[in-house]
């Protein structure tokens, strides 16, 4: 009687078993799945958009290192005889260097507008959100009516109320319409809501701190996501702003950068060379806008997430 034995299994090499794990399964062994094609079509979408915003940018970064026959004369989304610190060199000395004048102005609105409609801004909405008073929603719903207003509707009417004030073609005419921002009020009250505990502000008023001290110390660092969400968006819609300081000003030197650039593109008709020194004027309006998009934007986004979520 003969038994039969049965034939020994050949061994399987390490690497190649890992390999078939690897590529059939994920590490806590459940199947890989592929990628879907909604996936794909959703990342091809975000691409087309992506460069559909990033190409006026790269054509003017491109446009900036030309010269004026260059401008029309070449392919616009490449490079031609660069000469860039020429061109900027250029857009400083001319006219007596009123391009830092409007350099200066652009800062001074943006920048101290934007950071006192901040602060009012963060004073009204945590006080709408902590405080109850009689009108309250009112006051709100006024807030919000003020957010859906567009800004030019106000432009006329303001310069009438400045001009009979005394106080138009000068820096306080497009200041004091800056310091106000409906956005900034409502997005506070939100955030407020769902950032500052009720328990903290008791705790403070029983250690015998005041109002103001629990807001200068307590509330305003608690709400800084929400703060620099409205200083930069306020001082984006400030720099970016051409129809105020159209209607309030009538000295070029009060100028910010945005209305002084359409006046050298005004006059390019006569002077060709204002062509170039407005593509220049304007590659270098955008950089301190990308610099403070850069340095904010991790405040930018926690504060508008945090603020949409909880709200």
């Amino acid at each position: 009687m003969s038994v039969s034995t049965p034939p020994a299994e050949k061994p399987v090499p390490a690497a190649s078993a890992h390999t078939s794990q690897t590529a059939g399964t994920r590490r806590d062994g459940r199947p890989r799945r592929g990628v879907k094609p909604s996936r794909i079509l959703l990342v091809a979408l975000l691409t087309i958009a992506a460069l559909y915003f990033l190409l006026p940018v790269y054509w003017l970064v491109v446009a900036s290192t030309k010269s004026s026959a260059g401008l029309f004369g070449t392919f616009g989304l490449w490079f031609s005889d660069p000469q860039w610190l020429d061109n900027l060199s250029k857009v400083f000395s001319y006219s007596d260097g009123i391009f830092w004048s409007w350099t200066f102005n652009s800062v001074l609105y943006a920048g101290v507008g934007g950071a006192l409609a901040t602060l009012l801004a963060g004073a009204a909405g945590y006080a709408l959100a902590v405080y109850r008073f009689r009108g309250r929603e009112a006051v709100f719903k006024a807030v919000l009516a003020g957010v859906l207003l567009p800004s030019t509707t106000l432009a006329l009417p303001m310069y009438l109320l400045f001009s009979k004030a005394g106080l138009a073609n000068t820096y306080w005419a497009v200041l004091i319409p800056s310091m106000v921002s409906p956005f900034g009020v409502y997005l506070c009250r939100i955030y407020a809501e769902a950032a500052v505990p009720a328990e903290m502000l008791e705790a403070a008023r029983v250690d015998g701190a005041g109002e103001w001290r629990i807001f200068g110390t307590l509330v305003l660092r608690t709400m800084t996501p929400a703060l620099v969400t409205v200083f930069l968006f306020q001082f984006v819609g400030i720099w970016n702003n051409y129809f105020l300081p159209l209607v309030m000003l009538s000295d070029d030197r009060k100028y910010p950068i945005t209305l002084g650039l359409t006046t050298w593109q005004t006059a390019a008709d006569r002077t060709p060379e204002l062509y170039q020194l407005t593509v220049g004027g304007a590659f270098l309006s955008i950089l301190p806008l990308a610099a403070a998009m850069l340095v904010l934007q991790r405040y930018w986004r926690s504060g508008l997430t945090q603020g949409s979520v909880k709200g």
